[in-house]
């Protein structure tokens, strides 16, 4: 895992970072996290992750003083958001000049005995709470008391920062791949004057002035290869027919509805040589597999509260990564969605693995993920007070396309390491608004996967029947797996 290099903003092909020479903002997709919360008072955008290390704990300084070794390697730790009078840009990333790490990272006390259930309920009260955007948008917090003489680190990141690819290699920055510690690297960083407010109002309106260029100069771009032109625009053609049939409601069931401002959370863990022998068996892919069995675990769920589990009752939001290889360490948000039905209608595992693996299929083959890159990519050349105005609506009509999210991040096979102390196990987090009451976020890590379940507390009290459910469904389908002999 290497450092944060140069690298290259989205969106109009700006530079980013110090010697750029330009100002760096947000996309119209990371700005519609920050606008979320404005819309949702019980919103809280932010994307986290808990690592648990085998004890003993070290002390609180050396904690502090490893990851300010560190922070070079992530500059936009150091950075904090600067709105733009009259909303007519987005806002921009500059240096915080009264940055204190102190002010980011935390000692926690788990309560005792520091079991399951204290560690779910303090992990929903720090995530559900929301950050303070004056400074940057990232907190550590160091948590003692676990059994065994464990410890824990839980990072929290606004999602309007990262999205959960670059999330987790950013978090890999502070982490070792042996346990011998690797050095600080030398620390230069000033934080830049900040621009008088005047002079930071006129570029952004010199930015709207200009965007119908940007947009002229996009199209002459794509106009010099025709034939990869005609290509893209009829796969995203064919995407957002796709896309637009998803403006449908789903059928109303007690997975979506209006929610409070607290949140529970649990987790279950799978073998991923077990995921790994039903999709050698019936020729999936990881992910579907993984999908089949949250699938699985919604039926459930249902089931055991007396809910008819309706073919249109369960449509998820699959973000899909637009990173291409080399881009993980890049600080924002690079994603598209598919949203496909999951079939809790379906009793029989096996038919309902098949059932997922098509309706993937048949997304990807009619080109949804490229729709929603495409519209993504379109906003960025908009003027943004009216791209901002069109997401600001689409925040505050209620949606009923969404029932959840089912997030799945790779991680790394080989163990990982902080302070000398193995890293056991990573619990992710997803965030949850706009009456979708439960997220589901999966991680790997070494031999694990882990399912990160998020719910409303007023309306999840059940969120362990569907842990427990996603386990017991792809036992299910090992059951059903073809023995040799």
């Amino acid at each position: 895992m290497g450092p944060v290099g140069d690298y290259v903003c989205p969106g109009r092909g700006r530079a980013c970072g110090r010697d750029a020479g330009a100002v760096e903002r947000l996309t119209p997709l990371a700005d519609a996290f920050l606008e979320a919360e404005d819309v949702d008072v019980s919103a809280s955008l932010a994307i986290g992750s808990l690592a648990v290390f085998a004890g003993p704990a070290p002390p609180f300084e050396e904690l502090v003083e490893a990851i300010s070794g560190r922070l070079p390697l992530i500059p936009r730790y150091r950075q904090r958001l600067r709105p733009v009078p009259f909303g007519l840009a987005p806002p921009a990333w500059v240096d915080d000049p009264d940055f204190d790490i102190h002010d980011h990272l935390h000692e926690v006390a788990v309560p005792a005995p520091g079991g399951r259930a204290e560690v779910a309920d303090l992990m929903s009260r720090l995530m559900s709470t929301r950050m303070d955007r004056s400074r940057p948008l990232w907190d550590y917090s160091f948590w003692e008391g676990l059994p065994g003489g464990r410890w824990a680190l839980l990072s929290k990141v606004h999602h309007s920062v990262v999205d959960g690819v670059s999330g987790t290699d950013l978090y890999q920055l502070l982490l070792d791949p042996t346990p011998t510690q690797r050095p600080g690297v030398p620390d230069t960083w000033r934080p830049e004057p900040e621009e008088p407010v005047v002079r930071y109002t006129a570029d952004a309106l010199r930015e709207l002035v200009s965007s119908p260029l940007h947009l002229t100069g996009a199209l002459a771009h794509a106009a010099r290869t025709p034939r990869r032109m005609v290509r893209t625009s009829a796969r995203t053609a064919t995407g957002l027919l796709t896309l637009s049939g998803a403006l449908r409601p789903v059928h109303g069931s007690s997975l979506s509805g209006p929610l409070g401002g607290g949140r529970r959370y649990t987790w279950t863990n799978v073998r991923l040589d077990d995921v790994r022998t039903v999709r050698k068996a019936y020729d999936a892919t990881v992910n579907d597999v993984a999908l089949a069995a949250v699938t699985g675990g919604f039926r459930r769920l249902l089931l055991a509260r007396g809910e008819p589990t309706d073919a249109h009752a369960l449509r998820s939001l699959v973000p899909v990564s637009t990173r291409r290889p080399g881009e993980e360490s890049i600080p924002d948000n690079r994603v598209t969605l598919m949203l496909p039905f999951l079939p809790v209608e379906v009793a029989d595992p096996v038919e309902r693995l098949a059932a997922i693996k098509r309706r993937i299929r048949s997304l990807r083959g009619r080109h949804e993920p490229e729709a929603g890159e495409g519209l993504t990519n379109a906003a960025e050349f908009g003027p943004f007070p009216s791209v901002a105005w069109g997401m600001r609506l689409g925040w505050r009509l209620p949606q009923h396309q969404v029932t959840t999210v089912t997030t799945n991040v790779p991680g790394p096979r080989t163990p990982l390491y902080a302070l000398g102390r193995e890293l056991l196990e990573l619990l992710p987090y997803v965030p949850i608004a706009d009456r979708v009451r439960i997220g589901v976020a999966m991680f790997s890590y070494r031999d694990t996967l882990t399912y990160g379940l998020t719910g409303d507390f007023e309306t999840t009290s059940d969120l362990d029947v569907l842990a427990a459910g996603i386990g017991a469904s792809l036992d299910e389908l090992l059951e059903r797996v073809p023995r040799a002999g």
